[in-house]
């Protein structure tokens, strides 16, 4: 991430506090944008890059550098989403968005010892829980990009129309097809107090290897999908149907070493399960839960996607 103590940034520009203070908004545009925490940091620091390529006349004939910048940025994600979808073709097995800790998990450290600037924190909101973070997965990228800009950040589908290249009257339709899309899949909420409850019984039916109660907890036509990308083993396809995932978990509770233990974490702003091996995680779990049954899990074992997990070695104990 580009600091103003890098070489090329003037300590005396006035205007530097501010320029760096959109951080954490970009950060989080892109974040919702991409569902990769490595790729909106990527695209935040080449958003960087872009305003300290200009010279200072130009950056000050700029009447508004947040919108600036917030243009920028937004424009690089949709074209990294219409790349995304080529690579994601040549992915082993399901791809599944990266997964946030909460802040006080992302930000107790990296491996590198560095701390990680509040500025680059992720808000946890309805926005970035996993099942919203996938739906949004199957829209086009003007769909995603025109929703994202209108609907969670509230900009005016003529702002929205200037940064994707089309008319307002053409993104209030991408963001009014991507709402029905959300609306269609979103299950019924439930306290979150609640959902922790659920989350808590299914792993202590888990570590018990208690199958029945692993049963009693899922929702029966309910959906596990594992993301190794071809880097640590995982199931290749859904795994459907309550009994089949719980034969699942008691197989991996059987083949799991001994010093594996089982983590009640914050997920995406929600209750979740990690799985640590000596300080490292491993495996991230996210679960939608709807009519107090668990309906979807999301297994994220890409350790490429697991650094801001593993960075902080997280050795609070449950």
């Amino acid at each position: 991430m580009i600091t103003p103590s890098e070489p090329g940034h003037d300590r005396s520009d006035p205007g530097l506090s501010a320029i760096m203070g959109e951080r954490r908004q970009l950060l989080n545009l892109a974040y919702r944008l991409l569902g990769s925490l490595a790729e909106a940091e990527d695209a935040v620091q080449e958003t960087y890059a872009r305003w300290y390529a200009m010279s200072r006349r130009q950056q000050e004939a700029i009447a508004s550098p947040g919108a600036w910048l917030t243009t920028v940025a937004s424009r690089i994600c949709l074209d990294l989403l219409g790349s995304a979808r080529v690579r994601r073709e040549r992915y082993v097995g399901p791809w599944v968005p990266e997964p946030l800790p909460d802040h006080t998990e992302w930000i107790s450290g990296r491996s590198d010892g560095a701390t990680v600037d509040p500025a680059d924190r992720v808000t946890l909101d309805e926005s970035v829980n996993m099942a919203f973070l996938v739906v949004l997965e199957a829209m086009t990228p003007a769909e995603r990009v025109a929703f994202i800009l209108h609907d969670v950040f509230r900009y005016s589908f003529p702002e929205v129309a200037e940064i994707v290249g089309r008319t307002p009257a053409a993104c209030r339709q991408l963001a009014s097809s991507a709402r029905r899309r959300i609306h269609a899949s979103q299950a019924r909420a439930i306290p979150a107090t609640r959902q922790a409850d659920i989350v808590r019984d299914f792993k202590r039916a888990w570590e018990a290897k208690d199958i029945d109660a692993l049963i009693a907890l899922l929702d029966p036509d309910a959906t596990t999908i594992a993301d190794g990308g071809g880097l640590a083993s995982a199931a290749l396809h859904p795994i459907e149907g309550a009994a089949r995932i719980a034969r699942h978990c008691l197989d991996i509770a059987g083949r799991a070493p001994d010093d594996v233990t089982i983590l009640e974490r914050t997920v995406n702003g929600r209750p979740g399960l990690v799985f640590q091996q000596e300080g490292v995680t491993v495996t991230v779990y996210a679960f939608e839960i709807a009519d107090d049954r668990i309906k979807h899990i999301w297994a994220v074992r890409n350790p490429d996607k697991l650094r801001p997990w593993t960075a902080g070695r997280d050795r609070r104990e449950t």
